[in-house]
């Protein structure tokens, strides 16, 4: 377990000491996707949802999702966000299944001593719930999936790329 940096030579978990490393700009980018009937996307993007606008409810639900990590996530260090953008991508093409699927990406930012890559997963999850939660009443056969870090940059470990994904 000595590569493991969230436990402690007895095997305990512990929040790292953050407290040696330099800051630096820290930016992680993660992505999702939420498979679901063409019927309820189209009722998503004509705004036929009766608990309302579900693209700006999950924009929202993926901010707070980035600010509360630390709140869902243990061993997670509370951070000062400089950034969180949210871009949601209506016209995927239909999986093979058939079903229609909207995409999500969130990039957040920071300056701090340790990285957002954390934070940008728990966006995305937050906001792809939150489409589940909105449009369940109509499709309960919801998935999630593809829920992945994409880049991230800044810190000791350098520059990361998801192979296969630039």
């Amino acid at each position: 377990m000595n590569d493991l940096t969230h436990f402690d030579e007895q095997g305990r978990a512990r929040m790292v000491d953050v407290s040696e490393k330099s800051e630096t700009v820290r930016i992680a980018i993660a992505q999702g996707e939420i498979h679901m009937q063409p019927e309820t996307m189209a009722r998503i993007q004509a705004g036929k949802i009766n608990k309302g606008n579900v693209l700006a409810v999950a924009d929202v639900a993926a901010v707070m999702g980035a600010k509360r990590t630390p709140d869902l996530i243990p061993m997670c260090h509370p951070l000062l966000l400089s950034g969180i953008s949210v871009e949601f991508d209506e016209n995927k093409e239909l999986a093979v299944d058939g079903r229609a699927v909207l995409g999500l990406q969130v990039r957040v930012k920071c300056v701090g001593s340790t990285g957002v890559e954390m934070e940008a997963l728990a966006a995305v999850s937050a906001a792809l719930l939150t489409v589940y939660d909105m449009c369940k009443a109509i499709d309960r056969g919801m998935t999630l999936t593809g829920i992945e870090l994409l880049e991230k940059e800044g810190g000791k470990s350098g520059h990361y790329v998801r192979a296969g994904k630039t």
